[in-house]
């Protein structure tokens, strides 16, 4: 009737074949986080506020002033949100181990820690979440393998 080749991508495509998981994706499961609270919890977070909204007008105008303690004034400013959430997208990605930027990866641990602290639990680093190279990148490494 079907091949058996078939019937190992259906099985594929619906997960039931089990495979080893990404860091994230087994920190989710061990402190019983649903994916889908992550995306609300981001869109929540992220959301831009009136008061980020007047951080970037203070930046602007400080922008076009040729006045340097405006200038100062509005660099040591607090930075205002992102107002781009974690999407769907990002979320799968991660979730599968492919490569995401830095900052979605800190808008995840974002998203992650506030979930966490509606549950009463300790906030975690980004090293729980995802595997992070080493300081130093190839040339560590290189220097590892000479020593």
């Amino acid at each position: 009737m079907h091949s058996r080749g078939a019937r190992d991508r259906v099985a594929a495509l619906s997960g039931q074949v089990t495979t080893m998981g990404t860091k994230i994706e087994d920190f989710l499961k061990d402190k019983k986080i649903d994916p889908r609270r992550i995306l609300a919890a981001s869109v929540k977070i992220e959301r831009l506020q009136p008061e980020d909204r007047a951080i970037r007008l203070t930046k602007r105008l400080a922008r076009g002033s040729e006045d340097a303690a405006k200038k100062k004034e509005a660099a040591s400013t607090k930075k205002p949100r992102s107002g781009r959430p974690v999407t769907d997208r990002t979320l799968s990605a991660a979730l599968h181990g492919k490569p995401i930027s830095g900052p979605a990866k800190t808008r995840l641990l974002r998203a992650v820690n506030k979930i966490l602290e509606q549950k009463k639990q300790e906030k975690v680093e980004l090293s729980a979440l995802f595997d992070l190279p080493k300081k130093g990148g190839a040339a560590a490494e290189g220097a590892e393998a000479a020593g």
